[in-house]
């Protein structure tokens, strides 16, 4: 499967952006998704997944401020961001897999989100 993020950009602290993650592939639907970021100098970092049920996991500091969400008939992720910070800048990318279990088999070009102070 082929991923490509898309809706990164410059925000104020305290904006919103909704990144989005458009998949190819017939079977979409049973990947299990995931955001990540990476940021300069720093390694990357888990940020929230879905399995193929819906079901939703967040990385403790993103909780409350983030939302994952997908449409299995656009073969897309999204990744609503709320709240943001500066330390929130970073380059996000989504990721697949086909079990809950075991490391993410696909990797997508991240988009880049930058939060000024």
């Amino acid at each position: 499967v082929q991923l490509q993020a898309s809706g990164g950009g410059l925000v104020q602290a305290g904006g919103s952006l909704r990144l989005s993650c458009a998949a190819s592939g017939r079977t979409f639907s049973r990947y299990y998704m995931g955001w990540f970021r990476q940021a300069p100098g720093k390694e990357g970092e888990f940020v929230a997944s879905i399995s193929s049920g819906g079901s939703t996991y967040y990385a403790d500091s993103m909780k409350g401020r983030f939302t994952i969400s997908r449409d299995n008939a656009r073969n897309t992720v999204h990744l609503q961001m709320s709240s943001l910070k500066p330390e929130d800048t970073a380059v996000y990318y989504c990721a697949a897999k086909q079990s809950v279990y075991g490391d993410y088999d696909y990797r997508g070009q991240g988009t880049q989100v930058t939060v000024s102070s």
